[in-house]
């Protein structure tokens, strides 16, 4: 059951308070706060007690600020949908596409991710959904002309192919050579002295000048009619902060007071950076594709015998499949005949090989090595494994760093400074600085100023480096099985000063083996064994499947009925008619069995059979050999403390703490328990600073959900862990750890490298081109080019830097 409340007059401490409360209360997983149109969705788990809890909960959010508004909404179904968006090549255009959706279509949820491409939205507006291509095509054609929006293709990633703009190239080398052929005759005539001209109507004409007008105006019309164009668009709309508008103002005004040259070169250089860019971009986004191109292209369905090649998105659960070396499993399934050595590297970013055979699992984007294989298909393509990774790599983009939002709000302010100093440039520089003289030729020179700050006006280098190094990053870990679901993650490791772990699975082996059973009746350990398996076969944990495990006999669970349980902190069954109640002295207490003085002493996980305390069990999980070092790694990367919250006993929770050199420790907690000491840890920390859990993905949901990273171990073939995890690691191997927080450190690393590049690059010309140093200012128009197109290709060719990763 769901509620909506639209709350107003809020501020944002008073939602961060919102999200914590909540968290705390039901769970991350459980409802969805949106901060641009401050609407709260909440999802109530127990119908009989929705009245009671969304009171409790409402009334808590008025006791925060006596001035919040809050009103229940009738709740709509909510529509997510991607578009792509061709010939975007431009990462400030990105942001304005973005701006200009958020303001024109109603929306719960809107971002565009520069680096795939991809419009994403979330609205209950069916209208936008209906004509939701016509729409973006207007705002994006807005921004800019050469923008086509399409639905995305059924087929494969690689199938959509980054391409340049053929027309846009025509235009270029058209304009550009009819330029150079008026720019070589106008040299050849001054090395000649040639001054030739002629007179109409008591006009004197040079032919000089004749040379200039008609090759250059053509040339500068093939090279930018489309700025013009969109400059006019963007006018008409009254957004005159612009870099189209800006690029036309500085060109224009340079021809009218007869800087041909640099009108032109400005126009040619701004274009080619452009087309360099474009280049420079869609091999960036090739590039990180490649990283995660996993993706199966065929199916060989068997058909009557016979073997028919299809799309692996029209293959259907049931249907058999034939898998040969060096051909990749195209959906998840169970293998039925053969045997063969898979390689599962795509997968987990480990090279060692798994060796199937009939009855086992086998998960699409592996590859076969050797042997052959005939699968009978479990899961459809959209719930097949590699599908999930692919999405959620791809996506990762619409989760939006702190430094990509403070780089777009910095953008909308840092243009008008710059344009509006240009102005005050061109007005006032020959009053204040005495090189500029006060006639023709001063006011020509201070124009000249201007214009240099025009064309440095646009932001592109400092927007467009942080989302390409961000997805750089993101892809470079999805190669060693480390799948970060958005850039927003990946910067928060860079902050974890907590980090809390489970025990079972994550700092041990999670393999348990019961070592023996202590029987405390008349009934023989046979026989206790008997009913605890039968038990213990309804559930999932590893301590369930030891003592699953060391039953040798035939489990039947039709003998088993599940019967009412007071929380989740163990088993209560019948088996053979028999209760049968397994966990921990605290939950047999509730159920109602009396405990002696010695059992209530015990920490062991106890059995009841028919009301009466049967014996308890003993078990043995051996530390991971690479606990210790992690640990220690973790510490060496700014990791404060490192906490282990686990619900085995006081003794074993103390000797894995010992042995791995964790820094505290708490015994005997529920999931819940867990949650709250995880919030008691989050309140010790700075704002900036963050805390992490990482467990299994499956056991612990609710605490995962509670941190602000939460990452989940050992998720090869779990859907639990990809869905609840912000971080997805697809081996249990605790090294995955500290080398995610390394990609992050490189990857912000990369970012500051390019903000710092483009912002002293930028304000150094801008420095020098007031102060009047003439012998250079002639060159500073063209400094001015690199520092916007030059600056803007290094900082595209840094990021990609972030696909490396680097081995310790």
């Amino acid at each position: 059951m769901k509620k909506q409340y639209k709350i107003e007059n809020i501020s944002g401490s008073n939602l961060y308070k919102i999200e914590v409360y909540l968290t705390k209360e039901i769970g991350k997983e459980n409802f969805v706060l949106n901060r641009e149109t401050n609407v709260l969705t909440i999802n109530f788990l127990d119908e009989n007690k929705i009245n009671e809890d969304s009171k409790r909960i409402e009334n808590y959010i008025q006791d925060i600020d006596e001035d919040i508004e809050l009103t229940e909404r009738e709740i709509k179904p909510i529509t997510r949908k991607v578009l792509i968006l061709e010939n975007l090549d431009c990462a400030n255009c990105a942001m304005k596409v973005e701006r200009l959706a958020k303001r024109e279509l109603e929306h719960e949820f809107i971002v565009v991710d520069f680096a795939s491409t991809k419009f994403i939205i979330e609205t209950s507006n069916e209208d936008v959904i209906n004509n939701l291509v016509e729409k973006v095509q207007d705002i994006a054609t807005s921004v800019d002309s050469n923008i086509i929006v399409k639905e995305p293709s059924k087929g494969k990633p690689k199938d959509r192919e980054f391409k340049i703009d053929t027309k846009r190239k025509k235009e270029f080398i058209i304009g550009v050579s009819i330029f150079l052929v008026g720019f070589i005759a106008k040299t050849i005539m001054n090395l000649l002295d040639f001054n030739n001209g002629f007179s109409i109507f008591n006009i004197n004409i040079a032919i000089k000048d004749i040379v200039v007008y008609v090759t250059y105006v053509p040339g500068y019309f093939f090279l930018g009619k489309d700025v013009l164009y969109g400059a006019y668009k963007n006018i008409s709309k009254g957004r005159v902060f612009d870099e189209k508008f800006l690029m036309s103002l500085a060109t224009i005004v340079a021809l009218l007071i007869k800087y041909y040259d640099e009108a032109i070169l400005v126009m040619v250089f701004y274009k080619l950076g452009e087309l360099c860019q474009q280049y420079a971009v869609n091999y960036s986004r090739k590039s990180i594709a490649s990283l995660i191109d996993i993706q199966p292209q065929k199916a060989n369905v068997i058909v009557n015998g016979e073997l028919v090649e299809a799309n692996p998105e029209e293959v259907i659960v049931g249907d058999e499949l034939l898998i040969k070396t060096g051909e990749k499993v195209p959906l998840d399934g169970e293998v039925i005949s053969g045997e063969a050595e898979l390689d599962v590297s795509a997968l987990t970013g480990e090279s060692l090989e798994k060796f199937v055979v009939v009855g086992d699992k086998v998960l699409s984007g592996s590859i076969c090595k050797s042997g052959m294989l005939k699968v009978k298909v479990e899961k459809g393509y959209e719930d097949s494994m590699v599908s999930k990774i692919l999405d959620m790599v791809e996506n990762a983009g619409s989760l939006k760093s702190k430094s990509e939002n403070f780089i777009s709000k910095f953008a909308r302010y840092y243009t008008p400074i710059v344009v509006i100093c240009s102005l005050l440039i061109a007005i006032f520089l020959p009053f204040v600085n005495p090189k500029y003289s006060l006639d023709w030729a001063g006011y020509k020179e201070s124009i000249r100023v201007a214009l240099i700050f025009l064309v440095v006006s646009c932001p592109c280098a400092l927007v467009i480096s942080i989302p390409l190094g961000f997805f750089g990053g993101i892809g470079g870990a999805s190669k060693e099985g480390i799948l970060i679901k958005g850039s927003n993650y990946l910067e928060a490791l860079n902050d974890l000063k907590i980090v809390v772990l489970d025990k079972t699975g994550t700092l041990t082996e999670g393999k348990f083996v019961l070592k023996r059973i202590v029987t405390l009746s008349h009934m023989p350990k046979d026989q206790v064994l008997y009913y605890a398996a039968h038990a213990e076969s309804t559930s999932t944990h590893p301590i369930a499947k030891s003592i699953v495990e060391a039953y040798k006999g035939v489990i039947d669970s039709t003998n088993v009925i599940s019967l009412e349980s007071p929380n989740n902190r163990g088993i209560h069954v019948r088996v053979n008619d028999k209760e049968v109640i397994i966990g921990r002295k605290e939950f047999l207490e509730q159920l109602g069995i009396n405990l002696t003085k010695d059992v209530k002493k015990l920490t062991n996980l106890c059995i009841a059979i028919d009301g009466v305390i049967a014996g308890y069990f003993v078990f043995r999980d051996r530390v991971k050999s690479n606990a210790k070092t992690t640990i220690k790694e973790l510490k060496e990367l700014g990791v404060n403390s490192v906490c282990m919250l686990t619900g085995d006993n006081e003794e074993i929770a103390r000797e894995v703490a010992t042995k791995t050199g964790i820094d505290m420790y708490c015994s005997e907690m529920s999931p819940l328990d867990k949650v709250e000491k995880l919030v008691e840890l989050k309140k010790k920390l700075k704002p900036n600073e963050k805390i992490a859990f990482i467990g299994d993905g499956v056991n612990d949901t609710p605490v995962l959900s509670a941190a602000d990273v939460g990452i989940a171990m050992g998720a090869l073939g779990s859907d639990a862990a990809i869905e609840v995890a912000d971080i997805v690691l697809m081996t249990d191997e605790l090294n995955k750890i500290p080398e995610a927080i390394r990609i992050a450190k490189k990857t912000r690393k990369i970012v500051i490298e390019n903000i710092v590049l483009a912002l002293v690059i930028k304000l150094s010309v801008l420095i020098v081109a007031p102060l009047g140093i003439l012998s250079i200012n002639q060159f500073l128009i063209y400094e001015a080019i690199f520092a916007d197109v030059g600056v803007t290709l290094i900082a595209i060719l840094n990021s990609l830097r972030a696909m490396k990763v680097d081995k310790k």
